[in-house]
């Protein structure tokens, strides 16, 4: 092992950075905290890490005092916790001046494979001149039980799979001028791209390919999550039902569900689980990030409890894989990528039932305090779609009498649709602008 370690280093310290698409999302930064970079399977937690390096480098940092270590590794299968100290021991025998007088970083990727890393983590953070930057796949191993672990001592950057800014910038057509500069070429060509963004999703291996090889890509990043964040790691009893639940609320996206209604649906298929192990099905679902989960907006967490949840994939790219009807879904596919889109702009998201029966899709509670409900529509070309959209809006200004409304629109009106104190905004323009 010490052997391994030893080569890991001397080849990591000789590497170049390697190429990336930049990343719109900002590390915390704190003296004496580590920071846990998480986020789903495959969304490119790892080369975040080598932007944060490079950035690093880019304000002056020398190259060796950089070390990347990643943990993904066939032969360091069986590493252990006191195994940890090999890689600090080997780096300092390699580098033995700049132990406690040079300021290191470690960048620590998918450690979360080795039991018990976190107390690692912490004796370094006390002990040696270190900033540790940690990766991996589970929210809840990496935020949760950090939390707990590492006393506070810890902040959390979440990775997404690319937006629609940044999947642009990966082919190579981020628009430079903001929206209100763009012209009728500009707009058709990007409504044009954010179509096909909303087929394909941000799964960075996903970009350029074709639909068959996509379809099998999107599959493989999912069996991956269910096996080896999910059965694996928490010794389910019941893949098959689990199973069905991913099928089932990856191919029914923004669909109203509650457990009770999925327990008597696998009962009538034969599939006996109780509605515990479906809750907790549930939670590991939303922890290994494949599945974002929405709430009724409620001060009451009772009616939170008992009022149904919406399920939505991390990623658009997943609703053709798993929508068996056949049709495009761009209302379903837009309601995804708004949502994932407002979790990056920090925002806290619910969505709404109002007393007329009406809903909004999301109620989003920015970080400065902000307040905004929002509306996702397909196209507003039918007068009765337009009335519905701005309809619920504007009845909830008896609810929500501070916040801003907003219609986010695919297809923008034939025709300009000015309704007061509504906002319509084509899908392109709101994705581009700064959160």
């Amino acid at each position: 092992m010490r052997e391994v370690v030893r080569q890991k280093i001397a080849d990591s310290l000789a590497r170049d950075v390697p190429a990336f698409t930049r990343r719109d999302l900002r590390a915390p930064s704190l003296p004496g905290k580590a920071v846990s970079v998480i986020g789903m399977r495959r969304s490119g937690k790892t080369t975040y890490l080598w932007q944060l390096l490079a950035d690093r480098m880019a304000a002056g940092a020398d190259r060796a005092d950089l070390l990347f270590f990643g943990f993904e590794d066939e032969r360091l299968v069986g590493m252990a916790a006191r195994d940890l100290d090999l890689i600090v021991d080997e780096y300092y025998k390699a580098r033995p001046s700049a132990r406690g007088t040079r300021t290191v970083t470690l960048f620590l990727d998918e450690i979360q494979v080795v039991s018990g890393w976190e107390l690692f983590i912490r004796r370094l953070l006390d002990t040696e001149r270190m900033a540790i930057i940690v990766s991996g796949s589970s929210a809840k191993l990496l935020s949760r039980e950090v939390a707990t672990s590492l006393r506070g001592r810890s902040m959390e950057a979440v990775v997404f799979p690319f937006s629609f800014r940044e999947a642009l910038r990966h082919a190579g057509v981020e628009p430079a001028e903001p929206p209100e500069r763009w012209t009728s070429a500009v707009h058709s060509q990007l409504g044009a791209s954010l179509r096909d963004y909303l087929v394909v999703g941000g799964f960075p291996e996903a970009q350029g390919l074709d639909a068959v090889d996509r379809f099998e890509l999107l599959r493989g990043h999912v069996d991956t999550v269910l096996l080896r964040d999910i059965i694996e790691r928490h010794t389910v009893s019941n893949p098959v039902a689990l199973r069905w639940m991913v099928r089932h609320l990856l191919s029914n996206t923004a669909s109203s569900f509650s457990i009770h209604r999925l327990h008597g649906d696998l009962t009538s298929q034969g599939l006996k689980v109780g509605k515990d192990s479906l809750h907790a099905y549930l939670g590991h679902l939303e922890d290994s990030f494949l599945l974002r989960l929405v709430s009724v907006d409620t001060d009451s967490e009772r009616r939170r409890m008992t009022n149904p949840r919406k399920a939505y994939p991390v990623d658009p790219g997943f609703i053709p894989v798993f929508d068996r009807s056949g049709k495009a879904n761009v209302g379903h596919a837009l309601e995804t990528c708004v949502l994932v889109e407002l979790e990056r702009r920090r925002a806290e998201v619910t969505y709404a039932k109002l007393g007329d029966g009406s809903e909004i899709d999301f109620v989003a509670r920015y970080p400065d305090g902000r307040v905004e409900l929002i509306q996702v529509c397909a196209d507003m070309a039918s007068r009765a779609t337009a009335e519905r959209e701005t309809g619920a809006l504007a009845a909830a200004r008896a609810e929500y009498p501070d916040a801003d409304r907003l219609v986010i629109v695919a297809e923008p009106p034939p025709a300009p649709i000015r309704v007061p104190g509504i906002r319509i905004a084509t899908a392109e323009e709101w994705l581009l602008r700064a959160g």
